[in-house]
């Protein structure tokens, strides 16, 4: 989790440095949907490395704002899925979303 002196002053900087990678925002959509493991996160996610999803998943986790649920069984089964801090930030993935669909919207209707 960020320290108070990590923090940026400004609050969107503060997102942006929670969640502003590409690789963070796909997580934070799929983790929308259920719990994910992580292997279908990385099938689901195309492009992204096997290092790149550990380090995005751990940085989240550190950050409060995914949960990693480790089943014990053999083998281990792990799962992530948003936290109730996670979870408040659908309300910015929805807006999103929906600036993404206007913007397509409007693509094809000029050309």
């Amino acid at each position: 989790m960020l320290t108070k002196e990590e923090m940026p002053a400004c609050p969107v900087a503060t997102t942006v440095q929670l969640i502003g990678s590409k690789w963070k925002l796909l997580i934070l959509r799929n983790l929308r949907m259920r719990p994910w493991r992580f292997n279908e996160l990385r099938k689901d996610l195309d492009g992204i490395s096997q290092k790149v999803l550990t380090d995005s998943l751990r940085a989240m986790e550190e950050d409060g704002i995914i949960i990693r649920t480790v089943y014990p069984q053999v083998p281990p089964r792990v799962e992530y899925a948003l936290s109730p801090l996670g979870e408040s930030m659908s309300p910015i993935l929805d807006a999103m979303e929906e600036w993404g669909n206007a913007y397509k919207k409007m693509m094809a209707e000029n050309s």
